[in-house]
């Protein structure tokens, strides 16, 4: 009797320490959320901004950079309508963050094109790699948690999908080149941290495995950028 009190104790005690457990990686999970939104709606907004639309397209540009991947990811592991639809703060934090920017450039046109134009490759280049490796990793723990624990290949593929998916609709919609298609490693950093991620959650725990994940992809985007990496291509000359 004695016996089977002290297993239910043991048995309750640990049902509270995962809970625990759950409740800061949830935690983490929405503050890296809420950052990643920033990071790519600021990407998405300047996009816009260079393109020259109203406040309107660069509202539009910034919430489908933020949510556009997570969209996706969703419709692909099963979670019907996306979560973006469900919960309306990632795509309210992004309308803010962009009509934020638009306000900031608005008020800055008395800077010189050149000036504007370092800002804008700063800018774009730091807040897209940080959208790129945190919603990589977001992505991946989102397959997790719908149950696919034991599929790496989709556990990489939303991961994947989630940090660029959002830059590519940006992109198709302003009517540029993707950005993953032609500016140094953008995709395969994105691939290098979903891989370090899913490779390491169920050695390190998912919180740690996740930061591991957004360095990687950050360190490999900064130095993409600094020494301008690029994968192989093939330039066609017109004669």
């Amino acid at each position: 009797m004695a016996g089977s009190r002290f297993a239910a104790a043991l048995s309750d005690n640990d049902a509270c320490e995962r809970k625990k457990k759950m409740s800061v990686q949830d935690n983490v999970v929405f503050i890296l959320e809420v950052i990643g939104t920033v990071a790519f709606a600021v990407s998405g907004a300047l996009v816009g901004i260079q393109k020259s639309m109203d406040i309107f397209g660069v509202c539009v540009l910034g919430v489908i950079t933020a949510v556009g991947g997570g969209a996706v990811r969703d419709i692909v592991v099963g979670i019907i309508p996306p979560n973006v639809f469900r919960n309306p703060v990632y795509a309210t934090v992004a309308v803010l963050v962009s009509c934020l920017v638009f306000g900031v450039m608005y008020f800055r046109q008395s800077l010189s094109s050149e000036r504007l134009g370092k800002l804008y490759d700063g800018a774009m280049m730091l807040m897209d790699a940080v959208g790129l490796g945190i919603f990589t990793v977001v992505g991946v723990n989102a397959g997790l948690q719908q149950g696919y624990g034991d599929n790496a290949f989709l556990l990489i593929f939303t991961g994947t999908v989630t940090g660029v998916g959002g830059g590519l609709l940006r992109d198709v919609m302003a009517g540029v080149p993707p950005y993953i298609f032609v500016r140094h490693i953008y995709a395969c950093a994105s691939i290098a941290g979903a891989v370090a991620c899913t490779a390491l959650y169920s050695v390190t725990g998912m919180t740690a495995a996740m930061f591991a994940g957004v360095m990687l992809v950050l360190v490999i985007r900064c130095l993409a950028s600094r020494y301008r990496w690029n994968l192989p291509r093939i330039s066609l000359e017109n004669e």
